[in-house]
């Protein structure tokens, strides 16, 4: 009897054991479960992470790629300019070495002519005047012409001998012959050979500009022939000494144009 009541109990002592066993292979399987969950969601945050870093990397070198494409682009500006501000003080730098040897020349013509007809100067004849580059001789046509003439006197011949022999040296201006009268008309003599003063002023430039050329030793292609008649006196026609200052031979000395002077060069090479 005891020996069966002893058999009674065991079914409920391996129920209770399964129970407890299942219990704990379902708490540990829970327990694992949890793990693995954080695990894994501590996986994914360090991927989120990564994947962020990731992101702020590439955005990082992008944004230096920029800036180092954008200091790349100013330095090959900068140098840019630089080369072109070297160049254009390399060029004003030749201007200006240029201009000075210009002037140089211009102050020895001008003083070249000074010594040669200081004469005519002194006594009022010629007057010599330098600005902005140019050298202006101006003759009264007493002193070349015989009055109401277009003929150069032996005097005017003597002068203008004088005057080619400086003019002759001169090989970067251009030379113009310009003939002026005052606003008496020719006298009834010359009306025949010059109707008026345009005609009058014509001739006497251009008599001036082929005595230079023949006997002076003055290049033709260097000079100019001009007659302006009255249109451009530099004093009243009212007194005597007013129409003598206006009846005038002007020789003007002007600087040639670049590409003039490049032809002329060229063509000087070219002999």
């Amino acid at each position: 009897m005891q020996a069966e009541r002893g058999r009674a109990w065991v079914p409920w002592l391996v129920t209770v054991l399964v129970v407890l066993l299942a219990g704990g292979v379902l708490y540990l399987a829970h327990r694992g479960s949890a793990q693995s969950q954080a695990q894994a969601e501590e996986a994914r945050k360090a991927a989120d992470e990564a994947t962020a870093r990731a992101r702020d990397a590439e955005a990082a070198r992008k944004q230096a790629e920029e800036k180092l494409a954008a200091l790349e682009t100013e330095h090959a500006k900068l140098s840019s300019e630089k080369e072109q501000l070297s160049t254009e003080k390399e060029q004003l730098s030749q201007t200006v070495q240029e201009q000075e040897a210009e002037l140089a020349k211009l102050k020895d013509t001008y003083d070249d002519l000074q010594d040669k007809m200081k004469s005519e100067i002194a006594e009022g004849a010629i007057k010599l005047s330098q600005a902005k580059g140019r050298i202006q001789v101006d003759l009264v046509d007493k002193v070349l012409f015989d009055s109401g003439d277009a003929s150069i006197s032996k005097r005017g011949q003597e002068v203008l001998k004088r005057l080619g022999g400086v003019l002759a040296k001169v090989d970067d201006k251009a030379i113009q012959v310009s003939g002026h009268t005052d606003d008496s008309p020719p006298s009834q003599k010359l009306q025949a050979t010059f109707p008026t003063n345009w005609e009058l002023s014509v001739a006497r430039a251009v008599n001036v500009v082929r005595f230079l050329e023949e006997h002076g030793g003055v290049r033709s292609r260097r000079m100019i022939a001009a007659g302006y008649g009255e249109t451009r006196p530099v004093s009243a026609n009212a007194t005597p000494q007013g129409r003598a200052r206006n009846r005038r031979i002007e020789v003007l000395l002007i600087p040639e144009l670049p590409a003039k002077k490049a032809a002329l060069k060229t063509a000087r090479d070219s002999r």
